[in-house]
């Protein structure tokens, strides 16, 4: 009896991932291979598959436990979440989390922060391309109008919380180099992941630009950022730091829009 397309697809992906149901009863074998054969024979490729896409998300991942430990993370990582995307590039996008939350992995909370950088690096290297405002855009804006200034952000950017020296550990794998062993800040750093061109590119951020990069993103004018900055600078100086700010992210290709507050039209 023929079986309605979506539960014969619904039975093969069960078997591809669970490796059981009924699947092998609803293929034919032949002399060379059974049913069930086939089936295994199949599944096994898809696993490999889906192997070669966590390899290449997390190449410095891979790089810090080794070949054998990697097979077997994957592995497990596959069981507890098999793919659910139509793109194999999305597979593999809860791999921090489970490794902040599964035995042994979570006894090295290293590993899942070098998969949320590397996941991250992936997310700005496809995000897709804007504009970019230039500083001498900027300076055609009148004084007064500074005050009120709001910024679009380019979506090739990420903030990322980090306490261990996982861009120290990535580059060095990276290189093929030695990589220094793991070590832990006392309190997290803020890291700013941005593409620049085709390129990902990093670098740690002081506690005040974070402030100010974070309350930016979120609709925060000008004033308010030179404002919030004297928690950390006089008034003499807070605009002149925020000035700072700006000027390295349009430098990073990080603005892509402006726009006045209603109280500067």
């Amino acid at each position: 009896m023929n079986r309605p397309l979506p539960e014969v697809q619904s039975a093969f992906a069960r078997y591809l991932t669970e490796r059981r149901g009924e699947a092998p009863s609803l293929i034919v074998g032949d002399e060379k291979a059974d049913a069930e054969e086939r089936m295994d024979l199949y599944a096994g490729a898809y696993v490999t598959r889906l192997i070669e896409a966590l390899e290449n998300h997390y190449a410095g991942l891979w790089g810090l436990v080794g070949d054998e430990q990697f097979w077997e993370l994957c592995h497990r990582y596959i069981a507890r979440h098999p793919s659910t995307f139509r793109s194999i590039r999305w597979f593999g996008d809860r791999m921090a989390r489970f490794l902040a939350e599964e035995e042994p992995y979570r006894e090295y909370p290293f590993l899942a922060e070098m998969a949320a950088f590397e996941w991250a690096q992936g997310l700005v290297f496809d995000a897709a391309d804007t504009d970019r405002v230039t500083e001498a855009e900027l300076q055609q804006l009148s004084p007064e109008r500074w005050g009120f200034l709001r910024f679009r952000f380019a979506p090739a950017m990420q903030l990322l919380d980090l306490r261990w020296n996982v861009p120290a550990l990535w580059q060095a794998l990276d290189r093929e180099e030695t990589p220094p062993d793991p070590e832990r800040n006392e309190v997290p750093v803020v890291w700013l992941i941005w593409r620049q061109a085709l390129d990902p590119r990093w670098r740690p951020l002081e506690v005040d630009e974070a402030w100010a990069l974070e309350q930016a993103r979120q609709g925060a004018e000008f004033a308010t950022l030179c404002e919030g900055l004297l928690e950390w600078v006089d008034a003499a100086n807070a605009p002149l730091r925020a000035a700072s700010f700006l000027r390295t992210w349009l430098q990073h290709g990080l603005v892509a829009g402006v726009e006045v507050g209603a109280e500067g039209r």
